[in-house]
């Protein structure tokens, strides 16, 4: 069962990372008191029934987001199966009326696992962008960021972390596999060759990973990510919050007291660092309560091609969501030799609005 203060600690920055305003959601919390069950006051039910409430006024994006708040931060029962299934639906039905968004199955070591794209194209292929969110975090979280996407000339596609949301497969050490399998299936519909990945927080390790394995990816773009000291350096684990050892733990498949032992493995060596070749962008928050300040330090002293920018804030810097997501997007573009210059100058200027705080 998961502390119900941190819960609510930990959603808020979720929910500011939706967009959603604090008067939206405040008394929500303040009717929840307790983490279990599915019954009035409790977690899911709570977040369910404003989902309802926004459906039937038809605000259907809106809804999915409180439904997968209701899931947050994994599904652990039938209440917050029940949002989970809930926020799949009404995601779906929200971007049937979003034009070239669409579902695309992909097979990952066999098994079937469903993505959300845009952009692709048989007869003009574009530049693959490939978005995946952290161990809380489901795809429908992120993938309303599609068509801008594709607006900025590129192809799209958001995934959800291996265990993550409806995601059938099994978080592991080979988690990275989810980028090639997703690369294989949309060759003829994109440009692979020519892949970018902007993965947030664990997905991150996973994207360098694959960038270190598969030459069709030509940047990385990381928010938070796990490097080497998180897997490693037990006196920061005792440090790691309850609910991101137990989400991980459920993800991997082993009791939360196993997990950090279960994952020591899965470190980046500096020599992995070293011998990336292709940029690397990443977000870091100073007062990150998740990712150790080693890890940053790591990727300072090793990654020779690193642009970073660094907050006062949280894991995640949900409190610089609008500058974040602009210099994430503009990381993306800033990499691609071909990339329209207008998009820069605009998402450049986007860039300075959002840290003049008129983007916000």
């Amino acid at each position: 069962m998961n502390d119900l203060t941190e819960l609510k600690r930990f959603v808020v920055a979720h929910a500011i990372s939706q967009g959603l305003p604090a008067d939206h959601y405040a008394a929500l919390l303040d009717r929840v008191t307790t983490d279990a069950g599915d019954e009035p006051g409790s977690w899911p039910y709570e977040w369910i029934r404003a989902g309802d409430e926004w459906d039937a006024a038809g605000q259907t994006a809106l809804a999915a987001q409180y439904y997968t708040m209701g899931r947050f931060p994994y599904v652990d029962g039938p209440g917050r199966k029940r949002a989970l299934v809930r926020g799949l639906d009404a995601f779906d039905r929200w971007r049937r009326g979003v034009p070239g968004l669409e579902p695309v199955v992909v097979e990952v070591g066999g098994v079937p696992v469903r993505v959300w794209a845009a952009g692709l194209s048989a007869e003009r292929p574009r530049p693959l962008l490939v978005m995946t969110g952290g161990i809380v975090s489901p795809k429908e979280q992120w993938a309303a960021v599609l068509p801008q996407i594709a607006s900025f000339g590129m192809a799209g596609v958001v995934a959800d972390l291996p265990g993550v949301g409806e995601s059938p497969l099994r978080y592991g050490s080979d988690a990275w596999t989810l980028f090639p399998a997703i690369l294989d299936a949309l060759e003829d519909r994109a440009r692979v060759s020519e892949t970018y990945l902007l993965a947030l927080s664990f997905s991150g390790h996973a994207a360098i990973t694959a960038a270190l394995r598969d030459p069709r990816v030509r940047g990385v773009v990381g928010n938070g990510p796990p490097i080497h000291d998180f897997f490693t350096d037990a006196a920061w684990q005792a440090r790691v919050p309850k609910i991101t050892r137990d989400t991980l733990a459920h993800l991997v498949g082993v009791p939360p007291e196993a997990v950090f032992a279960h994952v020591r493995d899965w470190a980046l060596r500096d020599a992995d660092l070293a011998a990336l070749t292709v940029p690397l962008a990443a977000v870091t928050a100073r007062r990150d309560e998740i990712i150790p300040p080693g890890d940053v330090e790591r990727l300072k002293r090793h990654v020779r091609d690193l642009r970073l920018v660094e907050h006062d804030d949280v894991h995640g810097a949900p409190s610089h969501l609008a500058e974040t997501r602009v210099w994430s997007l503009l990381a993306v573009q800033r990499m691609r030799p071909d990339a329209d210059p207008e998009v820069i100058a605009a998402l450049t200027s986007a860039l300075e609005d959002a840290r003049t705080g008129a983007g916000r």
